[in-house]
């Protein structure tokens, strides 16, 4: 299957198809990673080993991709932005933000995440205090966790006074900037107005993402 898998990701490679050819190299060299560990023989260790060594020279490319929100846009829900890079192997997340306010909107974020198709098992949130109402918000982060906790989620969260970028990154190797966080929809006029429960319905307030991918292969 991880022999497939990248192959798969040649194919779209040629194609100049770099952002699926991406997740398709590091799905496939993650599987071909469990064949290692779950090998004895030493002959066949090291064969496996040249190849995901090949494999991951091939997918060493740096990319890059820039989505422009514009004012009342919609059609820019979490699914839209991130669905596409959860692949299977996504276990871990990191969202540094310094100012996670509207915090329905990361429970929104920590729900799609809980949903899938990624195997999420621990998130890690660096934010800061809310000076007015840190109390508020401390309470709301910890029912979160609870939440989360029953699905089999943990959320560490830690604070910091120093934090100044915003940055979401997942174990997959991906990362995804945005200018105005996770806090880049309009609040909605009413609780019965259209877009208050789907986001893809909720307009924007004008931002900026940017879309990278880094190497992340673990060695073996």
């Amino acid at each position: 299957a991880g022999a497939e898998t990248v192959k798969r990701a040649v194919e779209l490679d040629v194609a100049s198809r770099f952002q699926e050819s991406l997740v398709c190299y590091q799905e496939g060299i993650d599987l071909l990673l469990q064949v290692v560990k779950a090998t004895t023989d030493e002959a066949k260790k090291h064969r496996y080993r040249q190849k995901i060594s090949d494999f991951t020279f091939l997918s060493d490319g740096k990319y890059h991709k820039q989505i422009r929100i514009e004012e009342n846009a919609t059609g820019f829900g979490y699914e839209k932005l991130f669905h596409q890079y959860l692949t299977e192997i996504v276990s871990e997340v990191w969202v540094e933000d310094p100012y996670i306010r509207q915090l329905y909107n990361f429970l929104r974020f920590c729900e799609m995440l809980v949903k899938g198709p990624c195997k999420v098992k621990t998130i890690h949130l660096l934010t800061s205090y809310d000076g007015g109402g840190r109390s508020q918000q401390i309470t709301a982060l910890e029912e979160i966790k609870q939440s989360l906790s029953n699905y089999g989620v943990t959320l560490n969260i830690d604070f910091s006074a120093s934090i100044h970028d915003r940055e979401i990154r997942f174990n997959n190797g991906w990362i995804i900037k945005i200018g105005r966080g996770l806090d880049y929809f309009k609040k909605p006029k009413g609780c019965f107005s259209i877009g208050y429960c789907d986001f893809d319905l909720r307009p924007c307030r004008e931002t900026t993402v940017d879309v990278f991918h880094t190497k992340h292969i673990k060695k073996v």
